[in-house]
């Protein structure tokens, strides 16, 4: 997800996708412990997606 296109979201948007990418990110992790997954840049990039996240909802909760 750009950078751009969370910047559209709104709080109780950016909050629920929040929580939908955390969910996402936990069970990458999980199953690249038990298993080696196909993918392994995806728990990078399910990362650096919540670091988007949260970066943009702290940016919009200060200016509140």
């Amino acid at each position: 997800m750009k950078i751009s296109d969370v910047r559209e979201l709104s709080l109780e948007d950016l909050k629920g996708k929040l929580e939908e990418e955390q969910a996402n990110y936990q069970k990458l992790k999980m199953s690249h412990k038990v298993s080696h997954l196909e993918d392994p840049l995806a728990i990078r990039k399910s990362r650096r997606t919540v670091a988007r996240l949260l970066t943009v909802l702290n940016q919009k909760l200060t200016q509140q």
